[in-house]
């Protein structure tokens, strides 16, 4: 069973899902609860695995899946920048798969390079250089 939060209480860089898409919070405002209403939620997050912004404004009491993350390690064994994809070898399982590369770390990456891989309710992408 996945974990629920409320969204009176996300907090920033708190990873929640929003429309079946995995994000990172990154602002939220919520409003004080008045004579005719609950509290509403204003919250601005981007998709961790397609960097695309959300904004949405939901009551306080919506609850929101947090997403199952689990960071690897891996060495990259080739690159195709074109397209983005990345093939690597996990460091511990020792199995090698294609995965996308983080928009903002394509130019820097190189082959043979140890990388951290993320893997979110099962869509894998690299995160961080190391």
């Amino acid at each position: 069973m996945a974990n629920l939060i409320d969204a009176n209480n996300v907090k920033c860089g708190m990873n929640i899902i929003i429309d079946g898409t995995a994000c990172s919070v990154k602002n939220i405002d919520i409003s004080k609860s008045g004579k005719h209403g609950a509290s509403k939620c204003r919250i601005e997050a981007i998709g961790i695995i397609d960097d695309k912004k959300k904004i949405i404004a939901v009551p306080g009491s919506e609850r929101f899946e947090v997403p199952m993350i689990e960071k690897r390690r891996a060495q990259v064994l080739g690159i195709n920048k074109e397209t983005g994809i990345a093939n690597i070898m996990d460091l511990e399982t020792f199995e090698s798969s294609d995965i996308k590369i983080a928009a903002d770390l394509i130019e820097g990456i190189v082959e043979n390079q140890n990388v951290e891989y993320w893997d979110v309710d099962g869509k894998k992408i690299i995160k961080r250089l190391i």
